[in-house]
C-alpha cells in the first residue's frame, strides 16, 4: 500500500511506532494531490509550506520524546468555510475570495491541540448552496469515480479528496445533507452529528438552526476518531450541548444482535432509482443476517420536509449574508457613486446566482405580509417532523433509510433546473430539520461503477447506536475493497 491509502489509525500506529515519519507522510500526500487534483479540483488552496515544516518539528519532537498529542502529525483536510488563522477562507465565493482569518474555528483549536497537520482548504457550493460542487465561484470539483460527474455537495471537494486519496479524512458542514450525500456519492463515510455536539464557532453560517460540521472518512473508525476530537462543549457557541463527552471508539463492536431498526416505505417509494432500492433492500437484509431486527414503518415526513427546509435554510442564510455588505469586509466593487450603489452593487457582482435565489426567497419569506404565512407555518412543521422522528424512536434504535435516492449525476444535468438539484436532498434534509444525527455507510456499486450509501439515523446524541451497526456492516462486507477509476478524464 501506497502512504496515502492509510487511514486516520492505520497512520497513527504507524507514526507511533516509528515505522514512517510525518514528513514522508505529508509529502505522498502532495505529491498525490499534484498527480491526481488536478482533474478532481478537490482544494481551492493549499498549505504545502507550513504543512511539511510541522511534520518535521513534530518528527523532531517525537525523536526527542516529546509529548505530543496522540494524532501528531496526521494530515487532513478542511472545508472552506471553517476559519483557520492567517490562511484565506473564501467560502468558494467572490465575496470572500481574499478574506483571511483573523482567528481559528474552535474545531481547528482541537485539531491544532492534537499537533494535526492541515493539508489545505476544500472546494464546495458557495457559502454551501449547492448539492454538486459546481456553485463554486473557482471551478467544479469531479467525482473521481468519473469525472464527468458530480462528487455531491456542498462538501463536495472534501468527499472527493478522500475518495481519491488526496487526503485521509476532511471536515464538512452539513445544512441538509452537505456531509452524508456527497460522501454517498463518493463512497466514503459520511457524518453529521446530532445538532449541538460540535462548535459552530468559526464556520461561517449558512443556516445556523440547521448547520453542522462533521467528518468525512475512509472507514468508521475513523469517523468516530474525528468525533472525539471535534466534539465537546464550547463557550463561545450558545447552541452547543453541555454533555458529558463520550469515547465514540467504545461503540466499535462488532455485533448488531438485539438491535431494532425501522426501515421507512415512504423513503423507498417514486422517485429513489430502482438500483439505490435494491441495495437499500439488501442492506436490510444484511442487518437481519447479522441478527438485528429490520422491519418496515411509515415515516411520512418527505413530502412537506424539502418546503420546510428550504423556508427556513433560505430565511436564515437572507439574515446572516446581510453582513457582506461591500462596508465592513469582503468584497467591495469599484463601481459605485453613493452608498446604496456599494450595496447594490458589491452583492450583485459578489454573490454567485444559487446564493442571490436563495437570498431572495429568505427575504420574502421573512418579509412582514409573508412571514406568518410561511416562516412561522415552517416552524410548526418543524416541530411536526421532530415530532414524527420520537415516535419511531420510542420503539426502534435506528432508521434505515437511502442517502441519495440517485447516485452520482453527470455534471451540467441538473445545474440549470434547481427544482431537480433540491430534489437530490430529499432523504437528507428531515435529519437536519429534527436536529437528529445520521451517517451514510457506502454498500455497493451501481451498474455505472458508482457508490451507492446508505443512511442510518440516530435518535438525539445516540450517535454510538449509529457507530455500532455502521462498524458491524463494514467488517462484514468488502465495500473499501473497491477504488475510484478516474474514468471519464486523463489519469
Amino acid at each position: 500500500m501506497e502512504l496515502y491509502e492509510y487511514t486516520i489509525h492505520e497512520i497513527a500506529e504507524k507514526l507511533e511506532k516509528q515505522e514512517v515519519t510525518s514528513y514522508d507522510l505529508v509529502k505522498s500526500y502532495f505529491d498525490r494531490i499534484k498527480e491526481k487534483d488536478g482533474v478532481v479540483k478537490a482544494y481551492v488552496s493549499l498549505m504545502e509550506e507550513e504543512a511539511l515544516a510541522k511534520a518535521k518539528d513534530i518528527d523532531e519532537r517525537r525523536k526527542k520524546g516529546e509529548k505530543l498529542g496522540k494524532y501528531a502529525g496526521v494530515p487532513i483536510g478542511i472545508k472552506d468555510n471553517m476559519n483557520v488563522k492567517g490562511t484565506k477562507t473564501t467560502c468558494s465565493s467572490k465575496m470572500l475570495e481574499n478574506y483571511e482569518s483573523p482567528y481559528d474555528a474552535t474545531v481547528i483549536e482541537k485539531l491544532k491541540a492534537e499537533d494535526m497537520i492541515f493539508l489545505g482548504k476544500l472546494n464546495m457550493d458557495e457559502f454551501a448552496m449547492g448539492s454538486s460542487t459546481e456553485h463554486s465561484y473557482f471551478f467544479p470539483t469531479h467525482n473521481p469515480w468519473d469525472l464527468s460527474r458530480v462528487p455531491g455537495g456542498s462538501s463536495g471537494g472534501s468527499a472527493a479528496a478522500v475518495a481519491a486519496d488526496l487526503a485521509p479524512a476532511a471536515l464538512g458542514s452539513d445544512t441538509g445533507g452537505s456531509i452524508r450525500q456527497p460522501a454517498s456519492l463518493c463512497g466514503i463515510i459520511g457524518l453529521k452529528p446530532t445538532y449541538g455536539l460540535v462548535s459552530r464557532y468559526g464556520l461561517v453560517a449558512f443556516a445556523s438552526s440547521l448547520d453542522q460540521i462533521g467528518p468525512l472518512t475512509k472507514d468508521v473508525t475513523d469517523s468516530a476518531i474525528i468525533l472525539n476530537l471535534i466534539s465537546g462543549h464550547d463557550e463561545k457557541d450558545s447552541t452547543s450541548s453541555r454533555r458529558e463527552k463520550i469515547d465514540y471508539t467504545k461503540s466499535l463492536v462488532n455485533d448488531v444482535k438485539g438491535m431494532k431498526i425501522g426501515l421507512p416505505k415512504e423513503f423507498l417509494a417514486e422517485g429513489v432509482s430502482p438500483e439505490v432500492k435494491d441495495a437499500i433492500l439488501e442492506v436490510a437484509e444484511k442487518y437481519r443476517e447479522l441478527g438485528a431486527e429490520v422491519e418496515e414503518c411509515s415515516l411520512d415526513v418527505g413530502k412537506y420536509s424539502l418546503a420546510t427546509y428550504y423556508i427556513i435554510a433560505c430565511a436564515e442564510a437572507s439574515s446572516n449574508l446581510g453582513r457582506f455588505d461591500g462596508i465592513r469586509y469582503g468584497y467591495r466593487t469599484e463601481k459605485f457613486e453613493n452608498l446604496k450603489d456599494i450595496y447594490k452593487n458589491s452583492r450583485s457582482e459578489g454573490f454567485g446566482p444559487e446564493v442571490k435565489r436563495r437570498i431572495i426567497l429568505g427575504t420574502y419569506v421573512l418579509s412582514s405580509g409573508y412571514y406568518d404565512a410561511y416562516y412561522k407555518k415552517a416552524q410548526k412543521v418543524r416541530t411536526i417532523i421532530k415530532n414524527e422522528y420520537d415516535k419511531l424512536f420510542e420503539k426502534y434504535d435506528l432508521i434505515l433509510t437511502p442517502t441519495s435516492p440517485i447516485t452520482a449525476f453527470k455534471m451540467g444535468e441538473k445545474s440549470n433546473n434547481p427544482l431537480e438539484m433540491y430534489m437530490a436532498d430529499i432523504c437528507t434534509v428531515p435529519v437536519n430539520i429534527a436536529g437528529l444525527p445520521g451517517m451514510n455507510v457506502p454498500c455497493k456499486l451501481d451498474s455505472n461503477g458508482l457508490p451507492i450509501g446508505f443512511l442510518l439515523i440516530g435518535n438525539s446524541f445516540e450517535e454510538e447506536k449509529i457507530f455500532r451497526a455502521a462498524y458491524t456492516y463494514e467488517q462484514n462486507t468488502n465495500f473499501r475493497d473497491n477504488k475510484p477509476t478516474f474514468k471519464g478524464g486523463e489519469n
